[in-house]
């Protein structure tokens, strides 16, 4: 299997499957010299585990990070990063029965017709458990961004179902299970998400990531775009259906009076390019939504065929999450964290030196 790796200056590549004995990465170029032990990924691998909430599948795995090189006396030394996650909770019997069925909507038919042969526990490589690495891979390039460029990048559920945030309040998005920026509204959330899994189905929902502190001018035109990369990389996560940056299709109804970002002495009057011109960071917040579909994986009966093309009825049992979107929110953090790491490092490679006469605006 190829297109394991991506970004260029840094590097990641993930292995293993969902229910295989372990899962893992490598991150290779992060600049020697920043802090890491395996305390630094806790908390972001917590923010994304499932069991938390009744809300989510109850698988309950540890996600204890080994570090297994490019990590020296509590610094990274410059080399490739190996970091290893083992599977403690797999429960491979709940798919005996898929051995020769593909389920509606997963990669099962894809993967069968592509590979020849499948790992149907849990999906295999096409699991949301690959995912995990990205999160713990994302934990270094947040913290080097951080220490390096004062950049946070942080997001939230923006939709759940037919659901929309009626206020929005960062300092309560830490402070519920769905990453959702209006407390008073938790309660309607788990109402809606009691119902959904009594009723055996499945919701989308949409999540948005905000990066702040970018400084103008990192992205390669033209075939290097910021939003373009950032863009593959989020429609790289699994259940992912669209991908926005700034308005995003909002912008298909605007007028160029409205939608373009003016600039004056002060600042930008607006950012609804949400950060990015000509594929290059302007120095405004980045702004990045993604749309996740329905989990396919659900108890109401579903027509599939199996491998010799007969028809077959499928229902989903084991554990699964009624809405995937609930968990996404510190996983679409770790691919802009990547993404942005790696143009920061293309970005000083190349054009280390320049130092435009026009002040920063934002």
């Amino acid at each position: 299997m190829s297109s394991n790796t991506f970004g260029k200056l840094l590097s990641v590549t993930t292995f293993g499957e969902s229910h295989g004995p372990a899962i893992g990465c490598v991150v290779d170029g992060c600049p020697p010299g920043l802090t890491l032990d395996a305390a630094d990924f806790t908390s972001d691998l917590t923010r994304r585990a499932s069991g938390r909430t009744r809300h989510t599948s109850q698988r309950r795995e540890a996600d204890a990070v080994e570090i297994l090189s490019g990590v020296y006396q509590g610094h990274t030394t410059g080399t490739p990063i190996a970091l290893l996650i083992r599977n403690t909770d797999a429960r491979s019997r709940d798919y005996d029965d898929l051995l020769e069925t593909f389920r509606p909507a997963h990669a099962d038919y894809t993967y069968w017709h592509k590979y020849g042969i499948r790992d149907p526990r849990g999906g295999g490589r096409s699991s949301a458990r690959e995912t995990t690495m990205r999160v713990a891979a994302g934990v270094i390039a947040k913290k080097w961004l951080a220490e390096h460029h004062g950049v946070r990048v942080r997001g939230y559920l923006a939709q759940l179902g037919d659901i929309t945030p009626r206020g929005f309040d960062w300092a309560v998005v830490e402070d519920n299970a769905f990453f959702w920026p209006d407390a008073a509204q938790v309660p309607e959330l788990e109402a809606a998400m009691d119902a959904l899994r009594k009723s055996g189905d499945s919701t989308g929902a949409r999540v948005n990531v905000v990066a702040e502190g970018v400084p103008p001018g990192w992205g390669e035109p033209i075939y290097g775009k910021l939003d373009a990369e950032l863009a593959s990389a989020l429609m790289s996560i699994n259940a992912v259906k669209g991908v926005e940056i700034g308005d995003g299709f909002a912008a298909v109804a605007q007028r160029g009076s409205t939608h373009r970002d003016e600039l004056t002495p002060q600042g930008f009057v607006s950012n609804h390019a949400g950060g990015i011109l000509g594929g290059i960071s302007s120095g405004q917040p980045l702004l990045c939504s993604i749309a996740l579909k329905p989990t396919s994986s659900i108890r109401i009966p579903g027509r599939s065929v199996d491998l010799h093309g007969a028809p077959v009825t499928v229902v989903s049992s084991g554990r699964h999450d009624p809405c995937v979107g609930i968990r996404a929110t510190p996983i679409a953090e770790a691919m802009v964290a990547l993404v942005l790491m790696d143009q920061a490092l293309r970005h000083r490679a190349q054009c280390g030196d320049v130092a435009p006469q026009t002040p920063r605006i934002s």
